[in-house]
């Protein structure tokens, strides 16, 4: 594959058109699929697909293994025979360019309710439940025990919920059978749309590019039920969280707050925690972006109540014993590391070992230093190239915060002629990422349709307002990726 140069697009589902506020895996991912395929891009990637919490970040899901149900299609449960047309009608009109996550969630599950009463189980659906009881049993009653704790974190749960004493659940399990099964037939329909969107792309000849977050969240079925796999004390309360130093993108850090590993209990059974999730994602996508790449290296620990990520320290990664523990049982896997930030020669010798290819971003390539790193003259074939991530500005609005001075650098790389044309430069930008010696290139939707700053995805350090943008069809979506189309040819990139 990496003989070979091709490229692909980021674009997360809830980004995609729809009628129901969020975009989903109904009949707008698989025309999203055939755009794909019609602009010669081999790839499609995105973020985590798991179920958000509190800030609705893909990168602090309830479970490491579930899907986001607010992707669940609508129209494909009409097809199914579980709601009417009529009740399809009823949904009342959300905003087209961005996610109100708090309308979205309710009205999704007026609907989800009703399908519910019309489902009966079919020899598919228990199977599933069968086949997922891993993780799917004690999911679903996560979910059910928040709920009756008015969606409070576990820690503050009861004591015998809490510490997951067998009688109580199995209290639950008895008096509220139906809500399990309620979580249990979401995670069905989920798993069903994705399977069938899957089978489109490689029909289609695109290829998915999914994305493991190092860290899950604090409050998530994960740490609930398989607490000695992290650090925490006898109260369940971390005794150090997760975070990175003063950085890029923040001058206090990043206080991320996910519970850390207990790395040693881990390596005592082969990572089998670890395994069972790239695995499970693996069955939503053939490539797998680890996030965070570099903590298996090493790792900003914070001390648990600290209001700031300034007062950590480095502590040591599993290393390449983690990954040799996984290839023994997995087999080799086509991962993408995320190797931003703080890089140090033991993260480069840990991506090399392992074989996988780090990502370049050309936002990060001007600041005047002839060695820096993500300049294309110093990026090797064994990378990706992106003009920016779903953690950066787009282009068009980082650009539009440079000085002249810097302008005037930029746009003398990259060819374009005039420092005060947000069109020739973004054109000039996305042709230099394509043109890059990367065997792959991923430019952002946002970037191929030209849009600034408020069409950003994500601000890392903030909680309020990200992971809302939507693409819509007023947008100039075909006329963008026929443009795409043809600087894929010119630049190689078609002949996967």
């Amino acid at each position: 594959m990496k003989n070979s140069r091709a490229s692909g697009i980021f674009l997360h589902p809830t980004s995609l058109p729809s009628p129901y506020g969020i975009g989903d895996l109904g009949l707008q991912a698989l025309r999203w699929i055939d755009q794909l395929a019609a602009a010669k891009q081999s790839f499609w990637q995105f973020c985590p697909l798991g179920p958000t919490g509190y800030g609705d970040s893909p990168y602090q899901t309830l479970c490491s293994f579930a899907g986001n149900t607010l992707l669940i299609s609508p129209q494909e449960l009409r097809t199914m025979g579980l709601l009417s047309e009529a009740e399809l009608q009823s949904y009342p009109k959300l905003p087209e360019n961005h996610v109100n996550y708090g309308a979205v969630i309710s009205e999704k599950e007026k609907l989800f309710r009703i399908a519910f009463d019309n489902f009966s189980n079919i020899p598919e659906f228990t199977e599933f439940c069968a086949k997922e009881a891993s993780w799917l049993d004690g999911y679903a009653l996560f979910r059910v025990i928040k709920t009756l704790h008015g969606e409070q974190p576990w820690w503050s749960w009861e004591p015998a919920y809490k510490k997951r004493e067998k009688s109580a659940l199995a209290t639950v399990s008895e008096k509220f059978a139906d809500d399990l099964r309620y979580h249990k037939f979401l995670q069905y329909l989920f798993h069903k749309q994705w399977r069938r969107v899957r089978a489109f792309a490689a029909k289609q000849g695109i290829l998915l590019i999914g994305d493991v977050p190092f860290y899950t969240a604090y409050d998530s079925s994960d740490t609930w039920m398989e607490p000695k796999q992290f650090l925490f004390d006898k109260k369940g309360v971390p005794t150090g969280v997760a975070g990175v130093p003063p950085d890029y993108f923040s001058k206090t850090g990043q206080l991320w707050g996910n519970p850390l590993y207990k790395w040693d209990a881990m390596k005592k059974d082969g990572f089998s925690w670890w395994r069972r999730r790239i695995q499970k994602t693996l069955e939503f996508a053939d490539y797998i972006r680890i996030d965070h790449f570099r903590a298996f290296d090493s790792y900003w620990a914070v001390p648990y109540g600290e209001q700031t990520a300034v007062n950590g320290k480095w502590c040591d990664g599993p290393g390449l014993r983690f990954f040799e523990a996984i290839k023994e049982k997995l087999g080799d896997l086509p991962f993408i590391a995320e190797d931003l930030g703080d890089i140090t020669d033991g993260v480069n010798k840990l991506r090399e070992e392992i074989g996988a290819p780090g990502m370049k971003i050309l936002q990060f390539a001007f600041d005047s230093n002839p060695d820096n790193p993500y300049l294309p003259y110093n990026i090797l074939k064994d990378s990706v190239t992106y003009t920016g991530t779903h953690d950066n500005d787009t282009s068009i609005g980082w650009f539009s915060t440079l000085s002249d001075a810097t302008k005037k650098r930029v746009c003398g790389y990259i060819g374009s002629s005039n420092i005060h044309s947000e069109e020739k430069f973004i054109d000039a930008f996305i042709r230099c990422a394509l043109a890059s010696p990367s065997w792959l290139c991923i430019i952002p939707m946002q970037d191929i349709l030209a849009l600034g700053g408020k069409h950003r995805m994500n601000t890392p350090a903030t909680m309020l307002g990200n992971w809302q943008w939507r693409m819509t069809q007023k947008m100039p979506i075909y006329e963008r990726l026929e443009i795409l189309s043809e600087w894929t040819q010119i630049y190689g990139r078609t002949t996967l």
